[in-house]
């Protein structure tokens, strides 16, 4: 009877949610964009190009990993209990971790699931190679442990604690990193905090020892403690790319350059000096220096063109924080250069500072090789990826460390850290629109090119769900978040709020909205000014020349001149209302050439875009002017308190007392009240006056203005708007709601229908339409974390679910799309979307396909023939299987695959028939006995090769030495001839 009494108050004759099946309300965990937690490590893989990025435990989540490639290729890999994660590493097109828990796992990239893992206690580090079917794990105490990846399970091999053998004396020796050599690897470079070992896997022992000492009056990295020999603990030690020299730093901020061969001390530096290991080099001045967090040594193509990237290590107090370039340039060759001009190599070249936002330090950082994997991933990089003390990611150029926008360039959910996110709002875009908004460019290559997304059913509505997503730096991003369908057009878009505003600085925004169907969009920032944006061309396209503008408060500013140079069709800024009254704190904006602001000054205004000209102009004081006039008195406002306009919709009804439909602004404030502004048109232009007042009982929530008779929207829209020239007319009428109520009445004053919400806040809510059956419903979210449904008219609850998944804690910040989505967080960078009108479902991993099987590493680089002949002992990494697994493990997978390929290969090729059938029934026992026949042989013929090169150079020096001797003796016959006669 209450539902049938509202809808005869609210002058509703239908019943528009009449359609509705019970157990329709059940939201389904449609999908996630950002990253669950704090970004904690990141991984790239160049061959298949993929980004891995986890993430830390936190109250908010489990501590996830994320896998991205192109456009919106993803998958999620969720621990089986809650964990921090501290390295990932790609091997063979799986991943290696390994988390604060000490467990080594291996994740399938495609089904995103854990295949193996094992706990090593007190796991520090771990060291992995493209080509390995092993990974070594670095204990805290200095044990190293072998990972079979390929068989999933524990090795016996293990590699003890060098430096406490050498010694025993040291206290607290804890081992901080590994790596393998770049081109032999059977060598590895294992780091303590007391100095570097380099072990050799064929020889099983520690063939060079490393150890960095001061002596008095050598400044060192910080020049403290100048008077007394010093021994400034290790942080990390890297090898050259040629694998020819080491470099390792220590906590005074020095870096030192060893002779890998010999063990010799080349030289050693700091960021900004060189010679630190020498008494008197420069002044005694102690100057602290920022610990080095990590350091790379890049190459170019070529393995000789080398450049230090190092996080820390600059003075607390320089200017320009960051991280540090140092380009060394070709290196010497090693064999005929003096140790004075290696020394003067690595002095460097030139030095650039990478910088990074101010206040945030770099903590870690992942490098973007161009192809190759090897190398330890710094081969020929084009970007660094780096992760900041705040949680931020920013993407630089390398070397140049310019920007790079993740538009584009990086899945959605990397942008919600790309910086952090200030303001989210939705619009719901017609499809035809959004399929014609795809911008025109000036951007390099695409960082992330890997996998394939999974086919989806065809698009559910034809419009689109448009995400607006304001970022720190003052940029906006909008793409389409979708339906769990296909999206036509997954591109992003992007505005930058502050080249508009001409202003880089306290450059916030605080208010956001788009046109359902002409797209055009405008931003209100925290000073006061709002920003309009159109999509066009660029006539300034490729200059960049804005034009110089005196501040023009409370007036409207052309500042077409202020678009990016680099984007040649897109939202272009249109024109600039510097309302200064305050932050603004809603923005509306027609698809009939109207926007309507409001500040928290309490200040309206509305634009008609056809001049511009700002037509209205009016303070919230002045509504309770026309409060008493007004049909309905709600609660009465107190007097004293400060009101602001909150909610803005625009709409074409015919409103109460009207025989005619027009268009009208609804504007809803803080302490209640609803003002209709009704837009007529006037000489050339429009005006805009105000038709009423209605006070409910406290703050709007949201104002959805709907046809009476149908349900749908009653939008203000341009066919709309042309038919009432004609004298058509729209039965409208208004749903809003507050804070603990929903009224739905005829604007401007009628008294309508209402229903109280029991025990709690209602923080979003919008009239929704169903999918499947024709259907309107009032959908509201609440601060306990629930979801509601109400018929109309009768506002009879239809269903209420929890959302657990929703942080309490910024439930405020929640929207309700006009499709039944729900959008919300889930902790301080991720958004969760809802449909209520689902079956229930929890959230589901994404089928794209992550791994291209056909697209295979490179061979890993070796040795050079001049070092191989000089006695190098170089380990291939099938030779490395037989020193770390023992003749008693089975072939891997790899070597089986390969031996089926040889198998394949002398079948088709027809030729040795007896070998091949015999080979089609040889086992791994015999296959491997028959390849370790084969290299005995092909060694001994080796060195049989070497023997007679020895006799044939032997013979070569005998017959050079005997012409020697010939002209020596001629020479001496001549003189003694020309003496006498």
């Amino acid at each position: 009877m209450a539902s049938f009494l509202r809808g005869k108050q609210a002058g509703i004759q239908n019943d528009l949610s009449g359609g509705i099946l019970p157990g329709s309300f059940a939201p389904d965990e449609q999908s996630r964009y950002g990253i669950n937690s704090q970004v904690s490590c990141l991984a790239y893989e160049p061959v298949q190009s993929l980004l891995a990025v986890g993430a830390n435990e936190s109250k908010f989540g489990p501590g996830n990993i994320y896998v991205f490639g192109r456009s919106r290729v993803h998958k999620f890999f969720t621990p089986p209990r809650p964990t921090s994660f501290r390295q990932l590493h790609f091997v063979a097109n799986r991943l290696v971790s390994l988390d604060a828990r000490n467990d080594v796992a291996i994740w399938d990239l495609d089904t995103a699931k854990q295949l193996a893992h094992y706990t090593y206690p007190g796991a520090s580090c771990l060291a992995t190679d493209p080509m390995l079917d092993w990974a070594l794990i670095g204990l805290h105490n200095g044990d190293i442990f072998a990972y079979d990846l390929d068989r999933e399970r524990p090795s016996p091999f293990r590699i003890p604690h060098f430096w406490q053998e050498r010694d025993p004396r040291a206290r607290d020796v804890a081992l901080v990193g590994m790596q393998l050599h770049p081109k032999d690897i059977g060598r590895l470079l294992i780091a303590y905090n007391y100095g570097a070992v380099i072990y050799s896997f064929k020889q099983n022992l520690p063939v060079k020892f490393f150890e960095y000492q001061l002596p008095p009056g050598a400044p060192g990295g910080n020049s403290e403690g100048i008077g007394s020999l010093r021994k400034p603990r290790l942080t990390h030690a890297v090898w050259h790319p040629s694998g020819t020299f080491i470099l390792t730093s220590h906590e005074d901020g020095s870096l030192v350059f060893w002779d890998a061969k010999d063990g010799r001390l080349i030289t050693a530096r700091s960021i900004y000096a060189t010679k630190v290991n020498e008494p008197g080099s420069r002044p005694s001045e102690p100057t602290p220096v920022a610990p080095i967090t990590k350091i790379s040594w890049c190459c170019k193509e070529n393995p000789d063109d080398t450049a230090l990237l190092i996080a820390g290590g600059q003075a607390l107090d320089d200017p320009e924080q960051g991280m540090t370039f140092i380009e060394l340039g070709l290196t010497p060759i090693y064999a005929t250069s003096s140790w004075e001009i290696l020394a003067a190599h690595f002095g460097g070249k030139r030095r650039l500072t990478l910088q990074t936002p101010p206040g945030a330090k770099v903590l870690n950082y992942c490098l973007i090789p161009r192809t190759s994997p090897h190398f330890a991933g710094t081969q020929d990089p084009i970007a660094v990826l780096t992760m900041l003390t705040s949680g931020e990611l920013i993407t630089l150029s390398f070397p140049s460390g310019f920007p790079i926008s993740p538009t584009n360039m990086l899945h959605p959910s990397l942008s919600f850290v790309h910086p952090f996110v200030q303001k989210v709002a939705v619009a719901t875009v017609a499809r035809g629109r959004w399929l014609g908004m795809v911008e025109k460019r000036n951007q390099g290559d695409v960082i992330l090119k890997g996998g394939a997304e999974a086919a989806k059913r065809r698009r559910r509505y034809e419009a689109r769900n448009i995400i607006q997503v304001a970022h720190a730096d003052s940029t906006v991003r909008m793409w389409d978040v979708g339906h769990a369908d296909e999206i036509e057009n997954p591109a992003q878009l992007q505005v930058d709020i502050a080249r508009a505003v001409n202003r880089y600085q306290d450059v916030e925004i605080t208010a956001m909205d788009m046109a359902e169907t002409t797209g055009e969009f405008a931003a209100g920032t925290i000073a006061g000014e709002v920003v309009i944006y159109r999509w066009g061309g660029n006539k300034y396209f490729g200059r960049d020349e804005p034009k110089s503008m005196d501040p023009n408060p409370g007036g409207i500013s052309d500042i077409s001149s202020r678009a990016e140079p680099t984007l040649k069709e897109g939202l272009q800024p249109f024109v600039l209302y510097e309302m200064m009254q305050g932050p603004i704190t809603v923005v509306s904006v027609s698809d009939v050439g109207f926007v309507a602001v409001g500040s928290e000054n309490g200040f309206i205004s509305i634009i008609d875009l056809r001049g511009p000209a700002v037509i209205l102009q009016m303070s919230t004081a002045e509504l309770t002017k026309h409060e008493k006039k007004s049909l309905f008195k709600g609660h009465s406002s107190s007097s004293g308190s400060k009101e602001w306009p909150v909610v803005i919709e625009f709409g074409v009804m015919t409103l109460e007392g009207d025989n005619y439909s027009s268009i009208a602004c609804f504007v809803g404030t803080n302490l209640g009240h609803v003002a209709t502004f009704k837009l007529l048109p006037s000489g050339q232009g429009y005006s805009a006056k105000l038709a009423g007042v209605v006070n409910l009982s406290d703050k709007i929530i949201a104002i959805c203005p709907i046809n009476a008779d149908t349900g749908h929207a009653a939008a203000a829209t341009g066919p709309v708007v042309a038919s009432l020239r004609e004298g058509q007319q729209v039965n409208g009428t208004l749903v809003v709601v507050t804070q603990t109520e929903a009224r739905i009445f005829k604007p401007a004053t009628a008294k309508g229908a209402s229903k109280s919400f029991d025990g709690a806040v209602c923080d979003a809510a919008s009239v929704t339409e169903l999918e499947l059956f024709p259907g309107f419903a009032l959908v509201a979210v609440f601060n306990d974390r629930t979801a509601r449904a109400y018929s109309l008219p009768g506002l009879k609850e239809l269903g209420r679910k929890t959302l657990p998944m929703l942080d309490a804690s910024r439930t405020a910040s929640a929207i309700v799309a006009r499709t039944g989505d729900v959008f919300g967080w889930t902790g301080p960078s991720e958004l969760v979307i809802l449909p209520v009108w689902g079956t229930g479902k929890g959230l589901e991993n994404s089928l794209d396909t992550i791994v291209n099987p056909e697209l295979l590493s490179p061979p890993r680089p070796t040795i050079s023939n001049l070092q191989w002949i000089s006695g190098t002992q170089y380990v291939s990494p099938t030779d490395l299987d037989l020193l770390i697994g023992g003749g008693d493990r089975p072939p891997s997978k790899r070597m089986l695959a390969a031996a089926a390929e040889e198998q394949r290969s002398a079948r088709a090729g027809g030729g040795g028939g007896g070998a091949a059938a015999g080979g089609s029934q040889e086992g791994w026992g015999e296959y491997l006995t028959r390849q370790l026949n084969e290299r005995t042989e092909k060694l001994n013929m080796m060195g049989d090769s070497m023997d007679n090169l020895q006799a044939s150079s032997q013979g070569w020096a005998d017959d050079v030495g005997k012409f020697v001797k010939q002209q020596k003796r001629g020479l001496l016959l001549g003189g003694i001839k020309k003496s006498l006669f």
